[in-house]
């Protein structure tokens, strides 16, 4: 009875299945493009794995203490805040002991993200928030220049600019999806002005994105066919936003095909890089 208490999927693992592309793009591409593998890198990929994981946990705390969970929940809510708080404090140390202790201002931002998260929940108001979304997403990409640094040995100011070029990615596939989620309702494909005037933001955050590093790129200050990735999500959101909106889908079926543009932009940033 005591180890079904504890041990519970919903409040170990998040449901959030499409979030875990945030965490995992920007940590593989630090990686790459560091290209040395450390024993250090290990370390920040467990600490950013249970980083990520102890959202859930603590997510349903907060909801047995603002009444929208049972108080049943809480020892497993309690046991996995504790796992996970544990591991990621020996990750640390070990990051520390090997002379990268400067990543951890890294973890500065995520502090108040955190809390805002929370916050909302207590209010029941966690749910549609681009905003914070967009945000959170920031700070899962400062994996990247951690992984990065590690790589490289010190804290390159080039750890930034990849941070900023995948953030800008991760920005326009929320915009994107929930673009696409928004089409779900419509009965039949509208016309040409109101499909421009329902995706004009995606396909504003993808052309942005596509001109910025493609400028960037014949400046020389980005490699040359970095474009190319960013150039499949501007194709994939023309696409979702004129040719084939996404009508009756279901969730899971934009989820995952979103998860393969994602998977597709990190082998070519990686590639070009």
């Amino acid at each position: 009875m005591k180890i079904r208490t504890y041990f519970r999927r919903s409040i170990a693992i998040t449901n959030e299945h499409g979030s875990w592309v945030f965490l995992l793009s920007p940590l593989i591409i630090g990686i790459f493009i560091g290209e040395t593998w450390k024993i250090a890198t290990l370390y920040l990929i467990i600490a950013a794995l249970v980083g990520f994981l102890i959202r859930q946990p603590a997510s349903m705390a907060v909801k047995v203490y603002s009444g929208r969970r049972s108080r049943s929940d809480l020892p497993a809510a309690r046991f996995w805040i504790s796992v996970y708080g544990i591991i990621g404090l020996v990750m640390i140390t070990g990051l520390i002991i090997r002379g990268y202790g400067f990543i951890l201002y890294l973890v500065l931002p995520g502090v108040p993200v955190f809390v805002w998260h929370l916050w909302l929940i207590s209010k029941r108001a966690e749910r549609r928030q681009i905003g914070i979304e967009i945000v959170a997403s920031g700070v899962l990409a400062l994996s990247a220049p951690a992984a990065y640094w590690i790589g490289v040995g010190s804290p390159d100011p080039k750890g930034w600019v990849i941070w900023g070029l995948i953030w800008l990615q991760s920005a326009a596939s929320i915009v994107y999806t929930y673009l696409r989620l928004a089409q779900r309702s419509w009965k039949e494909i509208p016309d040409s002005k109101i499909r421009l005037r329902s995706g004009y933001r995606a396909i504003l955050y993808t052309t942005f994105n596509l001109v910025f590093v493609g400028i960037l790129s014949i400046w020389g200050f980005l490699p040359p066919w970095l474009p190319l990735a960013y150039e499949l999500q501007w194709l994939e959101t023309l696409w979702g936003s004129f040719v084939r909106p996404a009508i009756d889908a279901k969730p899971a079926t934009i989820g995952f095909r979103q998860l393969a543009v994602s998977i597709l932009f990190t082998i070519i940033f990686i590639l070009t890089w």
